[in-house]
């Protein structure tokens, strides 16, 4: 029993973290390992946060062939990576580049964070110097007359 799953295991373990199909596999070696580092890095649209290298999606199986036409037509990594960027747009960066919006983006959480801790330390002491008037004698009798009841 052991020994069949150990088996069953190895045969399997390349099949697990990769949804690269064999009739997409390109006979260079080399060409196939810029596909697949390049694969790896773009996000599929269909899955959201999976590689377009691990999804089964239609769109990603597109993408995997796009990405290995572009390197057989002697695209460089960068041209298949911007390629694809300008057909899909920046979200299907897995790594989005800090630049231009995204920065924005990057930044306006801690600058909420902190806007939000400079509003709450200014009501802190806006709190702190409200003087409480104390209550006179004859109030304090007449509340205690009011409970009494």
């Amino acid at each position: 029993m052991k020994r069949s799953m150990t088996i069953f295991i190895l045969c399997f373990w390349g099949a697990l973290g990769s949804a690269v199909e064999p009739n997409e596999l390109l006979n260079d070696p080399i060409l196939e390992t810029r596909a697949r580092v390049i694969s790896q890095a773009l996000r599929c649209t269909q899955c959201r946060n999976e590689s377009i290298d691990e999804s089964n999606a239609d769109i990603a199986k597109d993408l995997r062939l796009l990405v290995r036409r572009r390197l057989v037509a002697g695209d460089s990594d960068t041209e298949v990576v911007n390629y694809v960027v300008a057909r899909y747009g920046e979200y299907v960066l897995l790594k989005p580049n800090i630049i231009g919006i995204n920065l924005v983006l990057w930044l306006s959480g801690p600058f909420i964070l902190l806007l939000t801790l400079f509003g709450l330390f200014l009501l802190s002491r806006k709190v702190e110097n409200c003087s409480i008037a104390k209550l006179t004698d004859q109030e304090e009798k007449k509340i205690k007359d009011l409970l009494l009841r």
